[in-house]
């Protein structure tokens, strides 16, 4: 008679996130080398490479905030409309608050969390790691190709995040995704009603598309570099679900059936790319 173990199942809250859903907070690790041990709660619990890579992560993502509110801030009393002005207001709040909660992880990792975050208090404008957040908003079409396309970005980030094997990390998931949902909507119907409406709301078609074909590029680059061993080691921690190059794949795939939506074309995944 064999004694060999059945196949392990997937539990039944990995099925529900791989599937794209949602699930209450759970204390187990779901996926990676450690699955089915309990979270780690602090940074001192850590593995050392782990640490390192929490640290970067994070950094990343608070500096992405940080030089997100430097780009909106010019908008908040040029925007067309009063309502497009009160979400501006509402995407610099929001920013701001996922910057500060990255930071209080960072907090978590002692004076070297604290150097970090000194660093990235000082940043200016053109400072920043990712080349999206250098980029200043010359029109409102940039505004609506920006929420659009790179906030959608920082979402597909988000939810690689959800449930995650670092138990502060994967708490502050929820809300953020839940605030970030508002702009990368807005950004959408922002294109929109420049194809709809023209010079009648803000701009014409033809600045929406140039804004398309000038922002989906560096949208594409804010995943990373394929195959990248960092990826492959934060999956292997539980830290993030999906490689660089799957997480890129299903934003393509929505994307690409939002413009068409829109009346708004894609330029080939390869055009003006700066990390492939």
């Amino acid at each position: 008679m064999s004694l060999s173990p059945e196949p392990a199942k997937s539990p039944p809250a990995l099925k529900s996130l791989k599937e794209g859903g949602t699930v209450e907070p759970v204390r187990e690790i779901l996926w990676g080398s450690a699955a089915g041990a309990r979270k780690y709660e602090t940074a001192e619990e850590l593995p050392g490479d782990m640490r390192k890579l929490v640290v970067k992560l994070m950094v990343v993502q608070a500096d992405t905030e940080f030089a997100s509110i430097q780009q909106h801030r010019p908008w908040l009393d040029s925007a067309p409309t009063l309502e497009d002005r009160w979400i501006e207001s509402r995407i610099i709040a929001d920013e701001a608050r996922h910057g500060l909660q990255a930071c209080r992880i960072l907090r978590d990792f002692g004076e070297e969390g604290q150097r970090y975050i000194d660093e990235l208090l000082r940043k200016r404008e053109g400072e920043h790691k990712l080349d999206a957040f250098n980029m200043k908003f010359d029109r409102w079409s940039d505004v609506g190709a920006f929420t659009c396309f790179v906030d959608r970005v920082g979402v597909y980030q988000l939810r690689a995040f959800q449930e995650c094997s670092y138990g502060p990390l994967a708490r502050a998931m929820p809300l953020m995704l839940s605030e970030e949902q508002l702009h990368l909507n807005f950004g959408l119907s922002v294109l929109r009603r420049m194809v709809q409406d023209g010079p009648q709301y803000c701009g014409t078609k033809h600045e929406a598309q140039e804004a398309v074909t000038k922002w989906y590029p560096r949208a594409l680059d804010m995943f990373g570099h394929s195959h990248s061993e960092t990826s492959r080691r934060a999956i292997e921690y539980g830290l993030k679900r999906w490689t660089n190059e799957e997480a890129r794949d299903r934003f393509v795939h929505e994307v690409q059936g939002l413009m068409t939506q829109v009346g708004l074309e894609l330029p080939p995944v390869d055009f003006d790319r700066r990390v492939l």
